[in-house]
């Protein structure tokens, strides 16, 4: 009796596991539940922990670069104060962000990567499209980065717009933190390749309905072990985590 429960619990783990999509490791602003996010040591740690895809956010600076940064201002991370757009490449390379790094280009960021795992480039600012798209296209076309290693997301929607008309075939991903449902009708329109949802916002049935709608899931930021068992449950495409070994 007890060699056939053992044997019905093996069955189950097994079909359990064989119904666990391994999605892609996304690593969150590089891995930054182990470097200071965003920085190029964050991103090495991701490379390092073998991740497939890495997830920075950007903006574009007084004087034009674009610039590897999360938040509106520099007040938590660096020594500085105020606005980061309203700074120029001068005074953002004086800036000393924690751990002693420096805020690092979209350019910096490419040449780390050197076209080894994807990028998803999350537009944080406004106005940063017609840039990203510019500096994407010549890594593209004069550094042989293949176009499937871009991945361009953002909350607004309306900067997306912006993106696909500058460039009509660059992977694009809606990001969303309410209701996913919302987000599928704008990704039809912007002929969007995934959809990017909080986790917590994500179940079977929602899943499914991005699914039937011919979009991938790349869910974010999920870092709790049960939390990743979960999205993998559902059967999400991407996951996006401060630690990437956890999803492995």
């Amino acid at each position: 009796m007890l060699n056939k429960i053992l044997i019905f619990l093996l069955i189950c783990t097994s079909l359990i596991s064989c119904n666990m999509k391994e999605p892609l490791v996304i690593g969150h602003r590089g891995a930054m539940g182990h470097e200071t996010e965003n920085t190029l040591p964050s991103i090495q740690k991701a490379l390092d922990l073998g991740v497939d895809m890495i997830e920075i956010d950007v903006f574009k600076i007084k004087s034009g670069e674009i610039v590897v940064f999360h938040d509106d201002t520099v007040d938590r991370l660096t020594n500085g104060p105020g606005n980061i757009e309203e700074y120029n490449i001068i005074q953002l390379h004086q800036l000393i962000v924690d751990g002693g790094h420096k805020i690092p280009t979209l350019q910096d960021v490419l040449k780390l990567i050197n076209n080894k795992v994807a990028l998803n480039i999350e537009l944080k600012g406004a106005g940063t499209a017609d840039k990203v798209n510019f500096i994407t296209n010549f890594y593209i076309e004069q550094r042989n980065w293949s176009p499937d290693n871009f991945l361009i997301s953002s909350f607004n929607w309306d900067e997306l717009r912006e993106m696909r008309k500058y460039n009509p075939t660059i992977d694009i991903a809606v990001l969303t933190e309410d209701n996913p449902e919302d987000a599928i009708e704008v990704a039809k329109e912007l002929n969007a390749v995934a959809i990017n949802p909080f986790f917590e916002k994500l179940d079977q049935e929602m899943a499914n309905k991005i699914h039937d709608a011919g979009l991938k899931i790349y869910t974010w930021t999920v870092n709790e072990p049960e939390d990743i068992t979960a999205m993998k449950k559902i059967g999400v495409d991407g996951i996006i985590t401060n630690f990437p070994e956890r999803v492995r």
